[in-house]
């Protein structure tokens, strides 16, 4: 129970990700609120906000921090894909998913920033993508938009680290969330798409929810003092290893 007495907002904690790490994090003893456009199912308290709206975002922290009483932890978890080479979106879609992904994580954090200087185990944890650091096709938008996140990271880190604010990012790979889900219902064979999908992670299959949860957790635990400015992959293995072929060929 290393986060008893910790207490944490997790952004988009009503369902994948966001979900599966305010559940591990109550599990362990932390005191939780989701920041969602969408109610997370109960006992879980949410903040209703849309992260592209400032007014609801500060409105939504404010409201999060006198339910806890105070905070120390902020999971920035909230974002949307994109799909398609750079020809392919529009400035508007351009626009509209680094306002979710990039602005979102600016405008949260902005507004968590004068509470969380006055804990004692502050951590800002911030989900990235293996997008960030692997070329992966038809993800040029969503691409940019997490390698904007793990360079904020690293500037965040910086920053705020002699005021005791820890800074760090998890780095998934494909992760079997509603997202994805929909991408396979949209595929014209979706067995073989998912099957590509594990296929290009060495370990053979897709990343859950909860194993991310697990790398957002040990970078928001007081137990990980000495870790900022750190990015944690999640990815099966994608973004380090080249594994011949199962043949051995």
């Amino acid at each position: 129970m290393e986060f008893d007495g910790i207490r944490a907002i997790v952004t988009g904690g009503a369902s994948g990700i966001g979900l599966a790490t305010a559940t591990l994090l109550r599990e362990r003893g932390a005191a939780v609120a989701c920041l969602d456009v969408n109610d997370a199912p109960e006992p879980f308290f949410t903040a209703k906000a849309d992260v592209t709206d400032d007014a609801s975002v500060r409105s939504a922290v404010a409201a999060a921090v006198e339910h806890l009483g105070g905070l120390d932890v902020l999971v920035n978890n909230a974002g949307i894909g994109a799909q398609g080479t750079v020809e392919d979106n529009d400035d508007d879609e351009w626009r509209r998913v680094l306002d979710v992904n990039v602005l979102g994580i600016v405008r949260v954090t902005r507004a968590a920033l004068p509470h969380l200087r006055g804990s004692a185990h502050a951590a800002v944890v911030n989900t990235c993508s293996i997008a960030a650091t692997a070329g992966l096709p038809q993800r040029a938008l969503y691409s940019a938009s997490k390698g904007a996140v793990l360079s904020l990271t690293l500037a965040m880190a910086a920053d705020h680290a002699r005021e005791g604010i820890r800074v760090n990012c998890v780095n998934p790979g494909t992760v079997h969330t509603p997202w994805i889900g929909r991408l396979l219902d949209k595929a014209p064979d979706p067995d073989a798409e998912l099957a590509a999908l594990n296929a290009r992670q060495p370990i053979g299959r897709l990343v859950s929810a909860e194993e991310v949860a697990s790398a957002i957790a040990y970078l928001a635990s007081p137990a990980s003092g000495a870790t900022t400015g750190a990015s944690l992959a999640v990815d099966g293995g994608m973004q380090g290893l080249r594994l011949r072929p199962a043949s051995g060929s």
